[in-house]
């Protein structure tokens, strides 16, 4: 344990600067040109044009001539190993993460533990993106009752958890109980919206994200839909014909009068809702740091899921509405958050959140906007402007050094010629080092 604190302080303590770089600072819409971006104790230590600042003796410089370096991002719907699980498997999650320039997450299903691994990645015992944890979640199968979710809030609040997760199943008076509860002990709910709850409730509740776009569609239905007391397999499969997008504008004010944030995940839905081809899905180069065992049950749940839907141009239907969806919110001035929910099916982590900034691209948000729901955004969410999201002296020093400029195309942050997680440098080469151990694994 002390040599493991006593590497991670030496690589603090030394100063890095990346040298004539091209800066994105997201801290608004602009371009550094030029610039040096000193690094020192694991912070960024200045900003400025490269022919005014003078660096200390001993400063390891990164040439950045032509290249362009951004904060690094954050994916807002994780997923940490649960308690039971080995711990290499936590340790390459994690990693996995940080080598695709995933530097914070918000970890989306609690567990016992989470928060001492929080203080582990924290103090270097462990390379990972700095976590934000949610509790243990509140849903139908583990909070029957309002007494249940009354006592459970304080108890997640004092162990040191981040937020609370809200799950599908939650009847409304539970819910109800549980932002009483959370709005007494200052603490941030979040999650999915459930059934007999509903969007609207939610957002008047004061939720302060809704996670997977949940309930928009169902929200959207039109008034006479023939679908509305139907089961739930009927509904998955024929609900999308039976939307009324007049209903739109109204959902999206009362999500901007709520002031809520939204986590679209476009991609782990397209998996989930079939839109997707599965021979495609299966041979997506990611997938060779999976084990096999895990692909094949994957690719068993779609094959299952797609023959329940049975319908190939519905689902693609339900694909692009939840595009028009997000784009109508990010028009609006709703606050977007990147989150692709891995790991599950079919989502890597880290890759599957680069896949997500192609896929917010697509359904029409410019590419300063995508970036800023993974930089920027996640602060302003986390009330963390001072710690991270930007490059600016005195944050955290979590940056992404890329061969081409993202503002032109948000596929050039798979560009990456390094990553930097709390000051530590990781170069493509040693990335590409660590990936390839981890594939041997």
């Amino acid at each position: 344990m002390i040599a493991l604190l006593s590497l991670a302080a030496s690589a603090f303590a030394q100063t890095t600067a990346f040298v004539n770089a091209t800066v994105i600072p997201m801290d608004r819409e602009r371009v550094l040109k030029n610039h040096t971006v000193v690094v020192r104790d694991g912070r960024i230590a200045d900003v400025g044009p490269s022919s005014k600042i003078k660096l200390p003796a001993h400063t390891t410089r990164i040439d950045a001539k032509g290249k362009f370096l951004i904060p690094g991002i954050a994916e807002m719907h994780a997923h940490v190993p649960p308690q039971q699980a080995a711990e290499e498997q936590t340790r390459n999650t994690l990693l996995l993460y940080v080598l695709n320039g995933v530097t914070t997450a918000r970890g989306m299903l609690g567990a016992p533990h989470h928060p001492q691994l929080r203080e582990r990645v924290a103090k270097g015992e462990i390379l990972g993106p700095t976590l934000y944890i949610a509790s243990p979640a509140f849903g139908g199968s583990t909070v029957k009752t309002p007494g249940e979710a009354r006592r459970l809030v304080p108890q997640y609040k004092q162990a040191g958890f981040d937020l609370l997760k809200i799950q599908e199943g939650l009847s409304p008076a539970a819910y109800d109980a549980v932002v009483a509860a959370a709005k007494e002990q200052g603490i941030r709910f979040g999650g999915h919206v459930p059934d007999a709850v509903g969007l609207e409730h939610a957002l008047r509740s004061g939720q302060g994200a809704i996670d997977h776009l949940d309930n928009y569609i169902d929200a959207l239905e039109a008034d006479n839909s023939p679908v509305r007391s139907a089961d739930n397999a009927t509904r998955a499969r024929e609900l999308i014909d039976h939307i009324d997008e007049k209903k739109l504008p109204a959902l999206v004010k009362a999500t901007l009068d709520a002031k809520a944030w939204v986590v679209p995940t476009l991609t782990v839905w397209r998996v989930l809702i079939c839109a997707e081809n599965l021979e495609e899905l299966k041979a997506r180069p990611e997938l060779k740091y999976v084990p096999k065992a895990t692909i094949d049950q994957w690719a068993a749940q779609i094959t299952k899921r797609s023959e329940q839907l049975n319908n190939a141009d519905a689902n693609r239907r339900h694909a692009a509405l939840r595009d028009r969806i997000l784009l109508a919110l990010s028009k609006a001035g709703v606050g977007v958050l990147l989150g692709s929910d891995a790991p599950q099916t079919f989502q890597v982590p880290g890759f599957s959140l680069l896949r997500e900034l192609e896929y917010m691209q697509r359904a029409g948000l410019r590419p300063y906007e995508v970036l800023a729901a993974g930089t920027h955004n996640p602060a302003i969410y986390f009330d963390a402007e001072s710690e991270f999201g930007t490059i600016t002296a005195g944050r955290r020093a979590d940056l992404i050094l890329l061969d081409a400029n993202p503002l032109e195309n948000v596929s050039n942050v798979r560009r990456q010629a390094g990553v930097m997680a709390r000051g530590r440098w990781l170069p493509a080469s040693e990335i590409r080092q660590m990936m390839a151990r981890l594939e041997a694994k």
